[in-house]
Formats: structure tokens, C-alpha cells, sequence
């Protein structure tokens, strides 16, 4: 009987040590961000102010996590009605058509220090694309309310003409990168 209990326990260990932690974002401390050259003189800086996603890791770090985020393109906020207008329209993100961009991890491979490379697919319009992009993982810890949160941030760039957003294809006007800054902080479910 003891023999059994004992076993009944260490597999039990077993299956806690790795067990899965679900982190959802939070949205009162993550941000996503775009900067985009415009004439060739300046930038029009912008973010997407509805988004969600989620971060399934088996310890308090990046390590063989999975990624999971959306974010509602009609949320796109430059600051200038007219020009957000603009970019909802089938000129750039279409976004009656396609209302969310997505991200879903493939892999996650530990580079140096708190530096990940994260790879997996974007859906923009009606786009799929391998992408690879650094991360740094900012660490756990515990909020005001004793929760713990995780912390990560990742800057890339984006063609945009990859992901059939053609306006001004020559982009002269309208630059063809896209400079994406990402800033999550998520909650453990």
C-alpha cells in the first residue's frame, strides 16, 4: 500500500512539474505600436488599441512557450481621423474584410542572456507568413494585487507589400517597412 501511495505521488510530482501555466495579456500595461516612414522625411507614428493573446509556457520563462495574439485592425488609432479612416479602407488593411491580424507561434529557441528568437506565422489580410522575431523577456514577478505577471517586448519589421497592403507600391509616399514595437505584460491564469 505504501509502495503504491509513494508511486501515486511521484507521478503526481511528475505531472505538476509539467504542467502547463496559461498568461493572458493584459491590456492596461501591453501596447502594440507601428512607425512608418512617410515622404521619406518623416515617420507617422500609430498603435492598435484592441488586441488580446495569450502565452502558454511550462515555466517562468520563454522556453518552448507557445504564442498566441490578435489584434483588431479597426482599432488603428494614428492620432488623425482622416488618415485612420484611410487605412481601414481596401487601400491598406481592408478591415471589413479582414478585421484581426493574428500571430501563432511555431517555435522558441533561448538565444543569450533574456533573448528568445521566436518564430511562427502572421496573418495579415488575407497573408500568411513565416516571420522570426527577437524577443527580450522581462522576467516574473507579483503586481500590487499578488499576482504574478511576465514581461517581454520585441521590435521587427514588416513589408507591408508582403502582406498585400499595395497602396502607393513604389513607396515614395508611404514606406514599405513597417517598424512593429510590441510591449506585453501578461497575468497567470
Amino acid at each position: 500500500m505504501k509502495k503504491a501511495f509513494l508511486t501515486f505521488v511521484l507521478a503526481l510530482f511528475g505531472v505538476v512539474s509539467f504542467a502547463q501555466t496559461a498568461w493572458k495579456v493584459d491590456p492596461m500595461h501591453s501596447s502594440v505600436n507601428f512607425n512608418i516612414k512617410h515622404m521619406g522625411i518623416s515617420f507617422v507614428q500609430g498603435r492598435f488599441d484592441k488586441f488580446d493573446g495569450k502565452v502558454i509556457a511550462a515555466a517562468d520563462n520563454l522556453n518552448n512557450a507557445e504564442f498566441s495574439f490578435f489584434v483588431e485592425v479597426n482599432s488603428i488609432n494614428t492620432g488623425v481621423e482622416m488618415r485612420d479612416k484611410h487605412l481601414k479602407s481596401a487601400d491598406f488593411f481592408d478591415t471589413e474584410k479582414f478585421p484581426r491580424m493574428t500571430f501563432e507561434s511555431g517555435s522558441v529557441t533561448k538565444d543569450k542572456n533574456n533573448t528568445y528568437l521566436l518564430k511562427g506565422k502572421l496573418t495579415i489580410k488575407d497573408v500568411t507568413k513565416e516571420v522570426a522575431v527577437p524577443v527580450t523577456f522581462g522576467g516574473v514577478t507579483k503586481n500590487q494585487q499578488g499576482k504574478e505577471v511576465m514581461g517581454f517586448q520585441t521590435t521587427f519589421k514588416v513589408n507591408r507589400l508582403d502582406y498585400n497592403i499595395k497602396y502607393d507600391p513604389t513607396g515614395a509616399g508611404v514606406a514599405k517597412d513597417v517598424d512593429v514595437n510590441l510591449y506585453f505584460e501578461l497575468i497567470r491564469q
